[in-house]
């Protein structure tokens, strides 16, 4: 885990999670601290249980057993009006944006100012400007989402993420379907707005270059469970199998390419007499 040095903002605690008592469990026994002000990753294949941890922690589900703390707060324990006072704190970039589509751009980052604040209509323009400008979208204001491309959009749906300026921001596949372009400015953008709201970010993300490149630390999560965790520079140098297999690409390897069963001998009734 981080440095226990590190002040913590949010953090799970031996947490299990499956959808159903008798279904298979999806995470076990997770320990994970969440450092305030640093960005932390969270790393693995499809299906792992990544999205779950921030579905935990915004309270959407609740662990079948163990803590998910924000602020010291065990999330599973709070009403629904608690949930809503907790979530004005996050900000939450989902997969491929999600936009209001009958929403122009500015409406979109303006949302939650109406929703979460009594600010008077100046004051609401004059913040939402500032969000555009600082991802480059000032003059695309008047546009609604059909007209613009899919990374102006992620730009535009990490502006409203951070409208409220939340000291939790988490990302969900932020770079998912992105061009080289708009993938590196988007890993920028997530970089430079951390550093200056002083926010705890976490990134939910399978892309190894762009997150090892600004991510402070990483949890890498196999068969719900933490398989490694570390900085981008020990988990480089790191000779463990999962590890290596994920950040080299290998097609086969702890994470099998098969999924388990019967083998294609059995299926075919090939026995060592027939063979």
């Amino acid at each position: 885990m981080q440095s226990l040095n590190s002040p913590t903002l949010a953090a799970l605690e031996n947490v299990t999670f499956s959808y159903a008592p008798q279904e298979r469990k999806i995470l076990e026994g997770l320990n994970m601290s969440f450092a305030t002000g640093k960005l932390t990753a969270v790393m693995g294949g499809s299906g792992c249980g990544k999205t779950t941890v921030l579905r935990l922690l915004g309270g959407q589900v609740k662990a079948s057993s163990g803590k998910v703390l924000f602020e010291n707060e065990d999330i599973s324990l709070l009403n629904n009006e608690g949930l809503i006072q907790i979530r004005r704190k996050m900000g939450m970039l989902f997969q491929f944006g999600a936009l209001f589509t009958d929403m122009s751009v500015f409406e979109n980052v303006a949302f939650p100012l109406r929703e979460h604040t009594l600010l008077d209509e100046q004051t609401i323009t004059d913040l939402v400007m500032l969000k555009l400008n600082a991802v480059g979208l000032r003059n695309a204001r008047d546009l609604m989402p059909s007209q613009i491309s899919g990374g102006m959009a992620r730009r535009v749906a990490f502006a409203r993420a951070v409208a409220l300026d939340p000291p939790l921001i988490m990302y969900d596949e932020p770079f998912a379907g992105l061009d080289p372009i708009a993938l590196g400015v988007t890993a920028r953008l997530i970089k430079e707005m951390n550093n200056a709201l002083g926010a705890t970010s976490i990134l939910v993300t399978h892309d190894v270059p762009e997150t090892f490149g600004i991510a402070d630390y990483v949890y890498f999560i196999a068969n719900g469970k933490i398989a490694a965790e570390g900085t981008p520079e020990d988990l480089m140098k790191s000779e463990d199998l999962f590890v290596r297999q994920f950040i080299d690409a290998q097609p086969d390897g702890p994470v099998p390419f098969h999924y388990p069963g019967k083998t294609l001998r059995d299926d075919f009734g090939i026995t060592e007499a027939s063979s």
